[in-house]
């Protein structure tokens, strides 16, 4: 590499490498992500994969949401000395939450659910029933865990993408949809 500085209206140092001229010595590049691409061992395993890369990417900004709005209660929560204060905010906040979200949570699937009670466990580091049990009580996650078993959902679900088969293909999609600008990644595991 060939460096000399020419000062008429140039005030930096060029380069000239094979040929080119350039001001820099080296070019700036964007970062890449290589993934690898998924063999299928059948059609119905390829539909089935596009269903759940569908509905991973509906459902992951809500997972993101709570895992922000969750942030943002434990830190208001710091906050309060008193515990029934502290009782009567969460309260508050639920009832905020529930009337905000619930239209939009209820158009879910049974799939979407199960997906988005993985989702919130891979963002905040927490299963959806110890998230209830630690801000409401024990028997507050009791009654939503049965109402959720009615519907063949577990809020006790833990994300493992190393092990399950189905959180790996869900991870797969994240990562695909974050290098490729679809979704933006949230800060993991905001406890």
């Amino acid at each position: 590499m060939l460096a000399c500085s020419l000062y008429g209206q140039q005030k930096q140092p060029i380069y000239i490498v094979a040929g080119d001229t350039l001001t820099n010595p080296y070019v700036d590049l964007s970062e890449v992500v290589v993934l690898p691409s998924i063999k299928f061992k059948s059609y119905d395993d390829y539909i089935a994969y596009y269903r759940l890369q569908r509905r991973t990417i509906k459902v992951y900004p809500y997972a993101q949401l709570a895992a922000e709005r969750l942030t943002v209660l434990n830190q208001r929560l710091a906050n309060i000395k008193r515990k029934r204060a502290k009782k009567r905010y969460v309260k508050q906040v639920e009832r905020y939450l529930e009337g905000e979200f619930k239209d939009e949570l209820k158009k879910l699937t049974r799939s979407e659910g199960r997906i988005l009670i993985k989702l919130i466990y891979r963002e905040t580091g927490f299963t959806a029933h110890a998230l209830i049990k630690k801000l409401r009580n024990g028997w507050r996650a009791f009654i939503y865990q049965t109402t959720a078993k009615m519907f063949d959902i577990n809020l006790k679900t833990a994300y493992n993408p190393t092990e399950v088969e189905e959180d790996a293909l869900i991870e797969y999609t994240l990562q695909k949809a974050f290098a490729e600008g679809v979704l933006k990644p949230g800060d993991k595991k905001s406890k």
